[in-house]
């Protein structure tokens, strides 16, 4: 059993009946009064995200998690499956599960998280940034490029995307998972 002392970031936690993940944390030792720390938690579960204050010394239930590369297979109206790529087992992950599941494509390596006791997966983790081809473009209006303008476009995935005017379907764009955000052209 770990000590609040203990919190670092990555940190997979049981708290309240779930397992959190430590996205970030802060030791406060204020003038006055006891030491605490402050942490944002993300559940692994469903992907919620809570902020929490633990006083200095408090216990906490430590979770040990392992990381395993799953390539992405298909999905189903109920979630995804993936292939273990070492021993070509498949595992099933409901959608809750997978925060920006929409720039997944088949063929493509995900991080799954299990909790090491009994393999179960909690959650999965996309790489920072994906590539992805434009299948349907809004024309660019001739006129608008004295500032940073942006249109709307759809990619083979499905997801839309914010690009520059000058990309049109066809071009291949890196994008980012974590808030959808296009990054650049890829050549």
């Amino acid at each position: 059993m770990a000590t609040s002392n203990d919190i670092r970031k990555g940190l997979c936690i049981e708290y309240s009946n779930d397992i959190f993940k430590v996205i970030e944390f802060l030791h406060v030792k204020p003038g006055k009064g006891p030491a605490f720390v402050r942490t944002k938690l993300k559940s692994v579960t469903n992907g919620k995200v809570i902020d929490n204050t633990f006083s200095a010394g408090h216990k906490i239930d430590e979770v040990k998690v392992i990381t395993r590369k799953f390539q992405y297979l298909y999905d189903d109206e109920n979630g995804f499956h993936f292939m273990n790529n070492d021993d070509f087992s498949q595992l099933y992950l409901n959608k809750e599960m997978i925060e920006n599941s929409q720039f997944m494509k088949a063929g493509e390596e995900v991080t799954i998280i299990l909790k090491e006791a009994d393999e179960t997966p909690l959650s999965a983790e996309l790489p920072q940034s994906v590539y992805l081809e434009v299948v349907e473009a809004d024309p660019g209006v001739k006129g608008n490029t004295a500032t940073n303008a942006l249109k709307n476009a759809i990619v083979e995935t499905g997801a839309r995307v914010m690009v520059p005017l000058f990309i049109e379907p066809g071009d291949k764009i890196k994008v980012s998972t974590e808030d959808g955000s296009y990054l650049e052209r890829v050549k």
